[in-house]
């Protein structure tokens, strides 16, 4: 709403009629936001950053912070002469953090994969915590203030309290009992089997080599001892990774472009037009995720065989987001709407949630599992890769969502 209806919109411009910048700009955001944080996520999992992740960890909180600065300043400054210059910054501080972001996540799924089965569901239950307190958040800044740029302000400069809580976690972990014993455990078993591969070859050697010249050879078995076979580990971790792809593709097809645009049908719901999208949209699919997340925990079901049926069922939310009260900005529906209750919308959408949070947590614990345990790591960096390629490949296909139920050709009664 602040960057929508607010600062591009045309209110605020002082523009006849809606700006492209407007009308597109959760797409845009949407592209800006996942592009990069695609390629990090991808390139971190083959550069060798050293054993040191702290390293990643600070140089990306501190990059984040201060792009949250120049985004409190830009709410700030009245940019209602240049709302052309106001979107490509807005794009460009999205594009530095979630280039951060991409490797800052990835560290972490990364370290969660080190530890027990259902502390890798963790992560991906933090991440939808998070967007609980986001959508609160959200709501209590639209309650207490009087404009969305107020609204705003509040918004990023409570984001920056939490990444500073993040940065300061980070240097706590190491404090914690529980993963210096795993940590601790994860690399022994990584040395045992160097030696173990580096003792068996040089007897091998040995035999063949009786003159003891194997100083070469030993160097350069010890030198493919510590690159990774990434094709075998992808190969194995694929069926998983698979559904953690599909599952974020199916959820970013609707979520936010198509969930936000959902409009009341009855004008007596009890959910006022001020707070409909914040409640229905944002927290419920945010509380729905973070409750798949916890049964999960719990509950692992289908085996991971068969996980794939339940993934690839979960696309029949697509045609009925499409068919409740969808309303995407500047474009005319054409499509009938089948669903006029907003208590069905709303159930359905608590459900997308639910199925979401449940699937993306089991295959992302499944993930690590599915290969030896020293290999986990990069399998758990395999899963948020795939997370993030779920992401933008939704998004690049909500694009035609508005030109579907707005196309003659495809009208139905």
């Amino acid at each position: 709403q602040y960057f929508v209806t607010y600062k591009l919109g045309k209110d605020y411009t002082n523009l006849n009629d809606e700006s492209p910048y407007a009308m597109q700009f959760l797409q845009y955001f949407g592209y800006a936001a996942q592009v990069p944080n695609l390629i990090l996520n991808w390139i971190n999992i083959f550069l060798n950053w050293g054993e040191n992740l702290t390293m990643r960890i600070v140089w990306t909180v501190l990059i984040e912070v201060i792009v949250f600065v120049i985004t409190i300043v830009l709410a700030m400054v009245d940019s209602s002469n240049w709302p052309g210059l106001f979107f490509y910054l807005t794009m460009g501080s999205i594009v530095i953090l979630n280039a951060a972001n991409g490797i800052y996540h990835n560290t972490v799924y990364g370290i969660a994969s080190k530890l027990p089965f259902r502390y890798t569901g963790a992560v991906i239950l933090g991440s939808n915590i998070s967007g609980i307190i986001v959508a609160t958040i959200n709501i209590i800044s639209i309650s207490i203030s009087p404009n969305p740029r107020t609204a705003a302000i509040y918004y990023f400069i409570t984001a920056l309290f939490i990444l500073l809580a993040c940065f300061d976690t980070y240097f706590a972990l190491p404090l914690n009992r529980f993963f210096r014993y795993h940590d601790y455990q994860y690399k022994k078993g990584l040395q045992l089997k160097k030696k173990s591969a580096i003792s068996s070859s040089i007897g091998t050697m040995q035999c063949t080599n009786p003159t003891g010249v194997i100083s070469s050879r030993t160097s350069s078995l010890v030198r493919r001892l510590n690159h990774l076979p990434f094709w075998t580990i992808f190969r194995k971790c694929l069926p998983q990774c698979f559904n953690i792809f599909f599952t974020f593709f199916v959820s970013l097809i609707i979520f936010p472009n198509v969930y936000a645009e959902v409009q009341r049908s009855d004008q007596t719901f009890f959910i006022s037009k001020k707070y409909y999208s914040a409640i229905t949209c944002f927290l419920t699919f945010n509380f729905g995720a973070m409750l798949g997340n916890l049964i999960a925990t719990y509950v692992h079901f289908p085996s991971p065989r068969w996980l794939f049926a339940p993934v690839l069922l979960r696309a029949l939310f697509i045609p009925f987001f499409a068919l409740c009260n969808y309303r995407p900005l500047g474009v005319e529906r054409i499509w009938p709407v089948m669903f006029h209750w907003d208590a069905v919308y709303w159930t359905g959408g608590a459900f997308f949630g639910l199925t979401g949070g449940y699937l993306s947590a089991i295959a992302i614990m499944y993930c690590p599992r599915s290969v030896e345990p020293e290999y986990a790591a990069t399998a758990g960096m395999f899963g948020a890769s795939s997370i993030a390629t779920g992401i933008i490949s939704g998004i690049a296909v909500s694009y035609s969502m508005p030109v579907l139920v707005s196309n003659p050709e495809l009208q139905f009664e």
